[in-house]
């Protein structure tokens, strides 16, 4: 006798993996063509990695359109945020020719302000829009989001990529649903996708690109029609109006310096390019830039020096960064966003290097990746 009972819906079912809002024109147009350059954004689950999803999702497009030319151009980079990719993406996804790009920040921007991530999220956004380019919005998990998502609500972190998605016209697909339902029915368990509740393991990792891969199918082997869903080519008014898309980078070689600094090529995991680098408390930093904003990338670290900075010759500010035991002595990317509500007009910024002086600030390394200036 079978007395199995299915279980009663819950309040989760009532979510969706899959928001189709305009069909991939611009990708199966260059598929047709012979070549596709796929991008990926994102934190730590996104960056380029033994078992991480992209891998999966590139070697699809690979096995699924043979004959095709596939690239892939991975940015993701650990415990980034939109910030940052707003900093990194013209030179590490625009000029490297994307023509599709994924988008993973609803995890990392978790804790930013609302108003300061929807600036920078839109300004990413549009700057990949205005550069021809179609866009998916992929949604990860941490475990901060599991009392929401049981209760059938969104987590506000992607609720507001959904209103940008609306807004835009972007589909989206979110894989940390499409994962938690995978284990609310025995396909997978809940070590095997996450065992540190973030970062996902193979069979995580390998449930979120399956997700992917399960939208692209139907999106772009299914025959779509997509004469009539061509994308708009003029983008549609911002929603946020203090939006990053102008943001602009200073060239590190026209900074003023004082003190021993040098300007050399680095490479390694997480950038390749050049830094402007000091090993000596007391250097300083000065230029002029014209915006109502400034944001700064160090590579960085616990043998990373601090820093205090001023704006206009106004007071000394102290920056205090934390410092991850997990994240070695050097190497990490660090965004740091001094200002986005300055007035708009002529400023002059200065940076002066500082020991953190603390048990978890054990060197005075001091490396300035990236300037950027908000208008």
């Amino acid at each position: 006798m079978n007395t199995h009972c299915p279980l009663s819906p819950q309040p989760i079912d009532q979510l969706e993996v899959f928001k189709v809002r305009r069909p991939l024109t611009k990708t199966a147009r260059r598929l047709a063509e012979g070549h596709l350059t796929i991008g990926f954004l994102g934190g730590s689950i996104t960056e380029d990695g033994e078992h991480n999803w992209p891998g999966p999702v590139a070697r699809w497009f690979a096995q699924s359109f043979p004959g095709v030319g596939i690239t892939s151009e991975n940015a993701g980079m650990g415990a980034t945020g939109s910030d940052s990719a707003c900093l990194r993406v013209q030179n590490e996804i625009i000029d490297r020719g994307c023509h599709l790009t994924f988008v993973e920040y609803a995890v990392n921007d978790f804790n930013e302000p609302t108003e300061r991530r929807a600036r920078s999220r839109e300004g990413l956004i549009r700057k990949l829009l205005a550069a021809g380019q179609e866009v998916v919005l992929v949604y990860t998990y941490s475990q901060v989001m599991y009392t929401d998502m049981m209760a059938g609500k969104v987590p506000a972190t992607i609720a507001e990529f959904e209103t940008l998605a609306d807004h835009y016209g972007l589909s989206s697909v979110w894989v940390g649903l499409h994962a938690l339902n995978e284990v609310r029915s025995g396909a997978m368990k809940w070590g095997e996708w996450l065992p540190d509740a973030l970062h996902p393991a193979h069979r995580g990792s390998w449930s979120y690109s399956q997700a992917l891969i399960q939208f692209l199918s139907g999106q772009l082997l299914a025959s779509p029609s997509m004469a009539a869903h061509e994308t708009p080519s003029e983008l549609p008014p911002p929603l946020s109006p203090r939006h990053w898309q102008g943001l602009s980078l200073v060239p590190l070689a026209s900074v003023d310096t004082t003190g021993p600094w040098v300007l050399r090529r680095v490479q390694n995991r997480f950038h390749t390019g050049q830094v402007l680098e000091t090993h000596t408390p007391g250097a300083r930093v000065r230029f002029d830039f014209t915006g109502r904003g400034l944001a700064l990338i160090f590579e960085y670290g616990k043998r990373s020096a601090e820093f205090t900075y001023r704006i206009d010759e106004g007071d000394w500010v102290p920056v205090v960064r934390e410092r991850f035991e997990w994240g070695g002595d050097c190497g990490m990317v660090n965004a740091c966003v001094i200002s986005d509500e300055l007035a708009s007009g002529l400023h002059t910024f200065e940076m002066e290097v500082i020991h953190g002086n603390r048990p978890d600030c054990t060197g005075t390394e001091c490396r300035l990746a990236t300037i950027g200036v908000i208008p």
